[in-house]
């Protein structure tokens, strides 16, 4: 398998979409526990879901999730409504990237939307042999911009 080309190299354009995911789901009610919302363990899930792929589609290497934090439920999530996961790439460090998660929540018969969770996750990139490696910085995409 051919390497993928350097991080570093991807033009603005790549880099900026590479930094944010979307995911659609429904909310059946095998998702919901016996208030009808959607149970916060399966929230967390999907979030992590999200930020993995951000974080993979910025790397494109192998990267795992190594901290949640600040996960806040500000609304519940009832059963029969549409979730939007909105996943972007909030910081960059050396092997690290922090991944900001917003869940937006849709009644399916109304145009209404409404935040229901944020949370932040933390991932760091392995190489083949499960060792840190770098990844791309938000640098990245600013020195491929036309200046003004």
């Amino acid at each position: 398998m051919a390497p993928s080309p350097s991080p570093d190299s991807r033009p603005a354009a790549v880099l900026d979409e590479a930094a944010e995911t979307r995911i659609v789901h429904a909310v059946f009610p095998g998702d919901t526990n016996h208030y009808h919302t959607l149970f916060g363990g399966t929230a967390l899930e999907w979030m992590d879901q999200a930020a993995f792929i951000c974080a993979t589609r910025w790397c494109r290497t192998k990267v795992v999730t190594v901290r949640t934090s600040e996960i806040d439920y500000k609304h519940p999530v009832p059963e029969g409504t549409i979730v939007e996961l909105i996943a972007r790439i909030a910081d960059t460090g050396t092997t690290s990237l922090t991944v900001r998660v917003d869940m937006f929540i849709e009644p399916m018969d109304e145009h209404d939307r409404t935040l229901a969770c944020t949370g932040q996750f933390t991932l760091v990139a392995l190489d083949d042999q499960d060792n840190p490696t770098p990844v791309p910085g938000p640098a990245s995409a600013a020195e491929d911009e036309p200046q003004a």
